[in-house]
């Protein structure tokens, strides 16, 4: 999909939304981070390997939360306003690659 049906949000989101998503993208960053100076000490693979995991894990859940404000917001106001096909099959085609 090269083009999505909207670029912003029907509803923006509010600066309490905001900041939580920041926050917690900032935590991972810092994970990351964590990870890469683990690399240059040469600690255990298996250390690494996990810390790895709970980056993915993390950021999954950011990605649910935002997927979660999207089905609450944009795709229930598209579906009102009789375009809900269209946009369903939009987030259907963003699944599909979320969940790789």
């Amino acid at each position: 999909m090269d083009k999505f049906l909207h670029d912003h949000p029907s509803q923006p989101r509010t600066q309490g939304e905001k900041q939580a998503l920041i926050n917690r993208l900032k935590r991972i960053e810092g994970q990351i981070r964590g990870i890469q100076k683990m690399i240059e000490e040469d600690r255990y693979c298996m250390d690494i390997l996990v810390q790895i995991s709970a980056v993915q894990s993390a950021l999954k859940n950011v990605g649910y939360s935002i997927t979660e404000r999207h089905i609450q917001h944009c795709v229930s106001d598209a579906i009102k306003q009789g375009d809900g096909k269209e946009t369903i099959a939009e987030l259907m085609e963003v699944l599909k690659q979320f969940t790789k």
